[in-house]
């Protein structure tokens, strides 16, 4: 489903249940509706892939022509997904302050992909001090941790000061919202790398869902970004040859407001704009001609042209 809708990537989540909680969380009554056992362990048990079924992942993402990786959600599940050869490891939110998983994460030489959620900037410092003399190659994600997540509480713009304050690194945006509007903006923000839940039914059991696109909202979004990405374009700004024939219909030249007879100095009063035809002196030239003489008779409502004004040198726009 990913592939077909145009995802570079599927990433899944491991844990290793006796590693991410102690016994005390596992063994904590699970009674909500999405529950999936008695206690919260019981629940994670039900619901977490083994090693096997994530080599199977991983083996079918690479026939089908697709990235596989899995958030670690623990030192021992970074250990697993190492050996499983995944592309990256992506950080959650939930360890991005755990030091001693960063610096063992970035020994291991892969891409990182560290997610902000919860965090401050103060900690986002720390966290490019500890990893980047370890392994210069990874990237933050400016992300909220709210299922679904209100639009107040997004807050694209920590991605330019992402931008300011590490410079050196891609950012991106990880988005629990609904819809896909506020993604496509992280994108046209410069957002790199964009991480989005997907599920096959919002209506599923389980509290992610609802935060989660389905896939015909995925198609939609990687569109999206894909037309804002190719709208980013340069940041030159000149007269494209697509505007050519707008310019040729609408663009305006230096016209006579009076008859001007020949050797007459011009002034401003003589002169004003119009689209004419012919094509004249453009607009932007008006006040370079205040001051120059005219070498012939020039009609009231004439285009003036450059033969008709003494000596003139065109300038050369930069």
């Amino acid at each position: 489903v990913l592939q077909d809708c145009g995802a570079d990537c599927a990433k899944f989540q491991k844990s290793e249940l006796e590693y991410k909680f102690n016994k005390k969380a596992l063994e904590r009554p699970y009674t909500s509706k999405h529950s999936w056992g008695k206690t919260y362990g019981e629940h994670k048990r039900h619901l977490e892939f083994s090693h096997d079924q994530y080599s199977e992942l991983k083996k079918y993402a690479e026939e089908i022509g697709i990235f596989f990786t899995a958030s670690g959600m623990d030192e021992m599940a970074v250990e697993f997904l190492h050996e499983l050869d995944v592309p990256f490891f992506k950080v959650g939110s939930g360890d991005t302050n755990n030091f001693p998983y960063l610096e063992k994460t970035a020994k291991k030489g892969r891409p990182m992909v560290i997610s902000s959620g919860m965090q401050s900037m103060n900690t986002m410092h720390q966290v490019y001090q500890i990893v980047k003399p370890i392994n210069p190659n990874f990237c933050f994600l400016q992300c909220t941790s709210a299922y679904p997540l209100q639009a107040e509480d997004v807050n694209l713009r920590v991605i330019s000061a992402y931008q300011s304050a590490f410079p050196d690194i891609p950012i991106g945006y990880s988005g629990h919202e609904t819809g896909i509007a506020i993604s496509v903006a992280a994108v046209a923000m410069g957002a790199k790398v964009l991480e989005r839940h997907v599920t096959l039914d919002k209506t599923w059991k389980g509290s992610d869902h609802q935060a989660s696109l389905e896939p015909n909202e995925l198609v939609e979004l990687v569109k999206a970004i894909r037309t804002v990405e190719k709208a980013m374009g340069s940041p030159i700004k000149q007269l494209l040859p697509c505007e050519m024939a707008c310019n040729e219909k609408l663009g305006k030249s230096v016209v006579a407001k009076v008859a001007i007879p020949e050797g007459a100095t011009l002034t401003l009063d003589m002169l004003t704009v119009k689209v004419g035809e012919p094509k004249g002196f453009p607009p932007e030239s008006i006040f370079d001609l205040v001051g120059q003489k005219v070498n012939r008779n020039i009609e009231e409502d004439e285009t003036i042209t450059e033969q008709a004004v003494e000596n003139h040198v065109k300038k050369v726009k930069c």
